[in-house]
């Protein structure tokens, strides 16, 4: 691989990985109620979740995508859905700080699902796969998926430790409940765009 290939596809992973969405906004939720480290398996779910969804697209995922083209529209109707739950979820918690917290922090389950109900993640794993693997190599498959795995657990990353320094400050139960409230009414608003769009 070329090494201006290879900053094409960091490049394009570190756009798509980084920037404000559904999966990002719980990261930032997490950091900021859980600590980094309670983070860490919505992270590594989340980026293992696109990583084999961007794997499954390369080796084929997309022709059945083409031949049910309602499949999409299902995934949409069920991203609503999840991204909906979790928001009801971050509006309805305590915001308990300290060692009687209530609640967990999300899963690597729950990280991987929100993948693969969140129709950002089909399209960038489609545009991805058609960029630079669309020939179905499976060396330039597998290379874009490893940098693609790096470049979103790092971005992914990024957003729950810019939680857990905002979580510092968040001392006081009724700051926390602001904070989720705030964050449950982005994830309200992505999932109210997903439906309308």
């Amino acid at each position: 691989m070329t090494t201006s290939l290879f900053l094409s596809m960091a490049a394009f992973a570190l756009a798509a990985s980084l920037s404000p969405g559904p999966v990002n906004v719980v990261a930032l939720s997490a950091g900021a109620r859980y600590g980094l480290r309670a983070s860490i398996g919505h992270v590594t779910g989340a980026t293992i979740g696109f990583t084999l969804l961007l794997l499954l697209t390369g080796l084929g995922l997309h022709r059945l995508v083409a031949l049910w083209p309602p499949s999409m529209t299902l995934v949409r109707w069920a991203g609503v859905a999840f991204l909906l739950f979790m928001a009801f979820k971050l509006a309805a918690d305590d915001g308990q700080v300290g060692p009687d917290r209530s609640g967990n922090a999300p899963s690597l389950v729950q990280g991987a699902v929100m993948q693969w109900l969140n129709p950002k993640a089909w399209l960038a794993a489609l545009a991805g796969m058609g960029a630079y693997a669309a020939g179905g190599e499976p060396a330039l498959l597998w290379q874009f998926a490893l940098i693609y795995f790096v470049v979103c657990y790092c971005s992914i990353a990024c957003w729950a430790y810019a939680g857990a320094c905002l979580g510092r400050l968040l001392r006081e139960a009724r700051h926390v409940r602001l904070f989720n409230r705030a964050m449950a009414a982005l994830l309200a608003a992505s999932a109210a765009y997903l439906a309308w769009s």
